[in-house]
């Protein structure tokens, strides 16, 4: 979907975005539907999308009944003067924008519900799959987006990584374009998506590199990993996870998938 948006001169923002509402559509990933259940056996879902070309961004959290919430996310971005919506204050702004509503209902599949009850019988921490997605367009910008339905069985109103920019989302032209999946609170504290920037910027570090210190240094094994590419058409796809779910498209006719390392 990526790959043929951008081949006929698409945006990488109209790239992520279209990307991340197929996974959102998809019960096999956990954003949309298919959003893991709180302990309150509902379902509240973040998103976030930025743009490198001017460090524009937008974001949702905590959204219980929009169908795609990278769109939504994207509409902070360009029709407000804000970053970030949560909750009720969100959902009023989807309607206002002509999104319609569904019921908490239409995010759930019986994988994630069995799932849940699984996992308050063993009351371990799970973390699941998050998606995301991390674009250099044609004219030389850089997008990244991020979707999420959180972590299994999150207290209600928990808030992760995928909707701060920052942490779970960053994109800058003159660094990297960044998403990431795991132990969201992990992301948080080490501003994880930013600081893949930051090290590129004022340190002068490769995006290989950036991604190596913030992976397998400052991160701890099974914290979880990133996606990122930097304007020069380089990119990463690393984790401290057994595996992570992965797919790499680029001009040149390079269209490959991994799951493991």
């Amino acid at each position: 979907i990526g790959k043929d948006i951008l081949a006929n001169g698409g945006r990488g923002l109209d790239a992520v975005e279209q990307v991340l509402r197929y996974f959102e559509s998809d019960p096999k990933f956990n954003a949309g539907i298919g959003a893991v259940y709180t302990s309150a056996g509902t379902h509240e879902m973040d998103a976030s999308i930025m743009n490198g070309k001017d460090l524009s961004a937008g974001a949702v959290a905590g959204v219980e009944h929009v169908k795609h919430p990278i769109s939504l996310a994207r509409l902070v971005m360009e029709k407000t003067s804000h970053v970030l919506l949560a909750y009720q204050g969100a959902e009023q702004f989807a309607e206002k924008m002509g999104i319609k509503l569904v019921p908490n209902s239409y995010f759930d599949t019986k994988l994630r519900y069995n799932q849940w009850q699984e996992y308050r019988k063993r009351l371990e921490e799970g973390k699941h799959g998050t998606v995301g997605c991390v674009v250099l367009d044609e004219y030389g910008n850089l997008a990244a987006g991020t979707s999420t339905g959180g972590m299994t069985n999150k207290m209600p109103g928990r808030i992760g990584d995928s909707p701060i920019i920052g942490a779970g989302t960053y994109a800058d032209n003159n660094g990297s374009a960044v998403s990431g999946t795991g132990w969201g609170e992990k992301f948080i504290i080490h501003d994880v998506a930013f600081n893949m920037t930051a090290l590129m910027k004022y340190k002068g570090y490769s995006l290989k590199k950036a991604a190596n210190e913030i992976i397998h240094k400052i991160l701890q094994p099974n914290d979880g990993g990133i996606i990122a590419v930097d304007k020069k058409g380089n990119y990463v796809m690393e984790f401290n996870t057994l595996g992570m779910f992965r797919g790499v498209a680029t001009s040149s006719g390079k269209f490959e998938i991994k799951i493991w390392k």
